[in-house]
């Protein structure tokens, strides 16, 4: 009598099939991500599967990343993804492929992210990378990556006597004490990006400190709502400026640089360098009401949905 020989079943086989498959996600000090997936080896002499990360929003699927997956084990797999893997900025759907089969999606697993927060990124002047997964309101796993050069992240922040008051540092730049010197920090009105107000910084190397009257943002609210951004801009920026209709165009212009233009002059402060992925419902700051000439005004600093620090002006 002769016995069939053992095989592995096959994902698609096994009784846990409908299951969602999990990956547990580590970050390492440097950024780079490792994903570990329970997932059998169908023939582990003819194995052919990836993860794939797809960017949102992306029709054509011009924008995808493959990393193979390889044994890690018994019946579990694993991807690497490098920090010297830079991601565009957005929002990546993860999968799992294997072999002919329709990618499937992937839910989260355990995430040890700890290396990444207060994460202090060493010198280089490569545009700085950050990726952190995150579950997705349908429990699936995504990344939201950022791709920054310069970037200039937040710190403390503080609210009193009607005064923001603020703590970044600056990264990705050759020589920042020189790109400091005589730097503002401007506040540029969202619904007219040709009304902005400039303060100046206190620098300290690559670290600097800012202080932001409310007041002189409430002035110029004329009912609704008004947000104002934050920028970090080098002294020289006013020339540049004045070339540019508002804040996007000069992203889209640094983005389209050469790599041996300098570095650019304006720069969004953002905080990207920790595990929370959504800073907006967990950093919260105190609103501040200001009388002004049209009425009262509530007045709060926020973390928009890219993280980036804005200052939102609202009829109490």
């Amino acid at each position: 009598m002769t016995t069939p020989s053992a095989q592995l079943p096959t994902p698609a086989s096994r009784p846990e099939a409908s299951a969602p498959l999990r990956a547990d996600s580590v970050a390492d000090s440097a950024g780079g991500l490792t994903f570990d997936i329970d997932l059998a080896l169908r023939d582990p002499a003819d194995w052919n599967a990836a993860l794939v990360l797809r960017l949102r929003g992306d029709a054509e699927g011009a924008d995808e990343v493959r990393l193979p997956l390889s044994p890690a084990g018994e019946r579990r797999v694993r991807a690497v993804l490098p920090s010297t893997v830079a991601l565009p900025e957005g929002r990546w759907d993860v999968y799992v492929a294997v072999g002919d089969e329709r990618p499937r999606r992937l839910a989260p697993g355990l995430n040890d992210l700890r290396s990444l927060v207060d994460r202090r990124p060493g010198p280089s002047l490569s545009p700085l990378a950050v990726c952190i997964p995150y579950t997705t309101k349908h429990g699936n796993l995504s990344l939201r990556s950022w791709l920054r050069a310069p970037h200039a992240e937040a710190g403390e922040l503080r609210v009193a006597d009607g005064t923001l008051t603020g703590r970044g540092r600056l990264y990705r730049v050759e020589r920042p004490v020189a790109w400091l010197s005589g730097a503002v920090v401007r506040a540029r009105l969202r619904r007219d990006p040709s009304v902005a107000h400039e303060v100046p910084v206190t620098a300290d190397c690559a670290d600097f400190d800012f202080s932001l009257a409310y007041a002189d943002l409430a002035a110029h609210w004329d009912g609704g709502q008004d947000v104002w951004d934050l920028w970090l801009a080098r002294a020289d920026e006013a020339d540049e400026n004045e070339k540019a209709d508002d804040g996007r165009a000069a992203e889209a212009a640094a983005e389209a640089a050469p790599a041996d233009r300098p570095p650019a002059a304006r720069v969004r402060i953002a905080r990207i360098l920790d595990d929370v992925v959504d800073k907006k419902p967990v950093f919260a700051y105190p609103a501040l009401s200001l009388s002004t000439d049209r009425g009262t005004v509530r007045v709060t600093p926020y973390y928009t949905a890219d993280n980036d620090l804005s200052v939102r002006v609202e009829g109490a």
